[in-house]
């Protein structure tokens, strides 16, 4: 079946979110140890912009496909994973950017759902954890296991905003039972 992306954020409710996010099928990359390895020729800019041998891959559906096999090593790099084969990848910063949010509800109670650039939705909880590094202009969103998406600046002053409304100490906002703190800069 072909891929459809799916519809705008605000037009769905968070559980529709929730279950289409749950609905992502991954290939378990984590279990698959090729023995040829090599290099893809391929990097991701910190734009979230995929690139192979310099050009850009301008379909979507490729970047998708993908960003399905994307994994992260042990060494700290980052590799694209098939059983049969492991090709190196270079990313600059973060593979992924969060570039659309959906919310529910305050404090407490709130539930932040995001859209990746990927089209993946991934909804913020214990699992998917937001941090916000003081060190850093922009915070992540854990994605998978050893991969994040950085915020884009809309999606992350709309977090901010919303963490400011909710007035919270520490300073932080809620996702689905889960305490994001956020330092405030000096």
């Amino acid at each position: 079946m072909p891929y459809t992306p799916p519809p705008e954020l605000a037009s769905l409710s968070l559980a529709e979110i929730a279950e289409m996010a749950e609905a992502q099928k991954l290939p378990p990359v984590d279990q698959w140890e090729p023995e040829n390895i090599g290099d893809s020729e391929m990097r991701i800019a910190t734009d979230g912009s995929w690139y192979h041998q310099g050009d850009p891959i301008q379909r979507p559906a490729m970047v998708r496909a993908f960003s399905t096999i994307l994994r992260r090593e042990d060494d700290g790099g980052f590799a694209l994973v098939t059983p049969f084969q492991k090709l190196s990848i270079a990313v600059e910063g973060a593979p992924f950017v969060a570039v659309e949010m959906e919310h529910e509800g305050s404090g407490k109670e709130r539930k932040l759902a995001f859209r990746l650039n990927t089209d993946h939705l991934v909804i913020a909880d214990a699992d998917h954890l937001l941090r916000f590094p003081s060190d850093q202009p922009q915070p992540y969103l854990t994605v998978r296991k050893g991969l994040e998406a950085v915020l884009s600046r809309p999606v992350y002053y709309q977090l901010v905003e919303m963490a400011l409304e909710d007035d919270l100490n520490p300073f932080g906002i809620w996702s689905h039972n889960a305490f994001f703190p956020i330092e405030k800069s000096e």
